[in-house]
């Protein structure tokens, strides 16, 4: 698995092919085919995996960080995500996610769980009287998981590139200060800005 992630990071998913996967692990062909029923079973494992790895990654925030902070984090992380594995998320958003059988794969609970930090942190937001309640969570969630898929599209097609600090930035504010609850102090304000209001 670990030599088909380099393969997949030089070559891209469709030219991967297992042969050069066993010629580098010095066993035959017919070896991968114990363990995976076809390339695509192996490439969606080595996305699992990757994904597993995302999730268990330890990236408490500051201590005492409110929304907005916290918010910025998540969002950078899909962001940097993207950046870091571009070969691995064009296997997921294009191949794997356009299968018919999507959801019931591993890689569909897995994705649900790595959203549903953005979700639980846009519900507290709203819960704790930070965000307005008149947009839905999951809608949202959706905005920001979209914004991010849009912005980098072009990178993913090798058409462009991005900054994740400038991204990041962008739809933290855009959502952030598009529902933050009216006389509520904006966390990302100047000093000068908030002695103004």
């Amino acid at each position: 698995m670990a030599v088909t992630r380099q393969l997949l990071s030089e070559k891209g998913y469709q030219n991967v092919v297992t042969s050069e996967v066993a010629e580098r692990c010095g066993i035959s062909e017919g070896t991968i085919y114990k363990y995976f029923d076809s390339k695509r079973e192996l490439l969606a494992r080595v996305a699992e995996e990757w994904f597993e790895e995302i999730l268990g990654a330890d990236e408490n925030p500051p201590p005492g960080a409110g929304i907005r902070t916290r918010l910025r984090q998540l969002v950078w992380k899909g962001l940097s995500i993207i950046r870091q594995e571009p070969s691995l998320s064009r296997f997921v958003l294009m191949e794997l996610r356009s299968d018919p059988t999507y959801r019931t794969m591993r890689i569909y609970e897995l994705n649900r769980r790595f959203t549903a930090r953005i979700g639980d942190l846009l519900q507290e937001a709203v819960s704790t009287g930070v965000f307005r309640a008149d947009v839905s969570v999951r809608l949202l969630r959706d905005m920001i998981f979209g914004c991010i898929e849009h912005r980098t599209w072009a990178y993913l097609r090798g058409e462009g590139d991005f900054s994740v600090d400038e991204a990041a930035d962008g739809i933290t504010n855009v959502i952030y200060r598009g529902m933050l609850m009216p006389g509520v102090q904006d966390e990302g304000a100047s000093p000068q800005s908030k002695t103004k209001r």
